[in-house]
C-alpha cells in the first residue's frame, strides 16, 4: 500500500510540474500581449518595410543592412510604410562597424532617404545620443553635457554584441534607454509629432548592422 501511495504521489507531482512548465512557457507571450506590444518585423521577410534591395536582407530572423561591395553616395534607410505618433519602440541592434541609427517620427524622402529624429548607433562617441538627421543635427541637450557625461554613455554599449534600445515618444517628450540606462530624456516642442520608423546605413566605409526583436506599443494621447 505504501508503494502504491508513493507512486500516486509521484504521479501527481509530475502532473503539477508539467502544468507549471506549461504556464511558464505561455507567460512571455501572454505578458507581451498584455503590454500591447506588436512586432514591426515578422522575422522572415521585409513585409511592411521599404529600402534599397541591394542593401537589406533577412538572415536568421534578423534584418541585415550591409554596404559591402556597394558604394552609396548618401545615408540610406529601410523604412516602415506606416507612420507612428506616440509609442514605445523596442529593438535589439548589433553594429559591426561605422555608423547607423534608428529613425523615428521621421519624414520619408525620395531615393530611400529619411529626415528626423534618430537614436544614434556608432562605433564610438555617439551611441545612445539623440540626433536629428538632415535637420538640427546634434541636439542641444547633448552639447550641454560634459565630456565625462558623454563618455559615460559609451560604457553602457556592448561592443560586438546585441544592444537593447527603447525609444518612447509621448507628445513633446522623447526618452531613449540603452541597455537599461537612460541616455536622453528631453521635452522638445520643436520636434515632429508623427512619422516613419527607419533603419540607417551610413555613407562612407563598407559597414554592416543587424536588427532583431523590433516591436512597438502605440500610445493614445500620451497615456501609457
Amino acid at each position: 500500500m505504501r508503494m502504491r501511495k508513493t507512486a500516486r504521489t509521484y504521479g501527481h507531482a509530475i502532473i503539477a510540474l508539467a502544468a507549471m512548465a506549461s504556464l511558464l512557457f505561455l507567460a512571455p507571450a501572454a505578458h507581451a500581449e498584455e503590454e500591447g506590444f506588436v512586432p514591426l518585423f515578422n522575422g522572415e521577410d521585409l513585409t511592411g518595410w521599404d529600402g534599397d534591395p541591394r542593401l537589406w536582407k533577412v538572415e536568421n530572423g534578423e534584418i541585415v543592412g550591409s554596404t559591402d561591395g556597394v558604394t552609396i553616395e548618401h545615408n540610406t534607410f529601410l523604412s516602415t510604410k506606416k507612420e507612428y505618433s506616440d509609442f514605445v519602440l523596442r529593438a535589439k541592434v548589433k553594429l559591426r562597424n561605422h555608423n547607423s541609427g534608428i529613425q523615428f517620427r521621421s519624414e520619408q524622402h525620395p531615393d530611400y532617404v529619411a529626415a528626423g529624429y534618430q537614436a544614434d548607433i556608432a562605433e564610438a562617441t555617439y551611441f545612445g545620443m539623440l540626433y536629428e538627421e538632415k535637420k538640427r543635427g546634434i541636439m542641444d541637450y547633448w552639447k550641454a553635457m560634459s565630456p565625462e557625461q558623454q563618455a559615460e554613455t559609451q560604457t553602457w554599449v556592448k561592443k560586438d554584441d546585441w544592444n537593447q534600445y527603447e525609444i518612447t515618444c509621448k507628445g513633446d517628450q522623447i526618452t531613449l534607454v540603452l541597455n537599461g540606462h537612460t541616455t536622453c530624456d528631453i521635452v522638445d516642442p520643436e520636434g515632429a509629432k508623427k512619422g516613419i520608423i527607419a533603419l540607417q546605413l551610413h555613407a562612407g566605409p563598407e559597414m554592416e548592422v543587424r536588427f532583431k526583436d523590433i516591436e512597438i506599443k502605440e500610445l493614445s494621447s500620451g497615456k501609457e
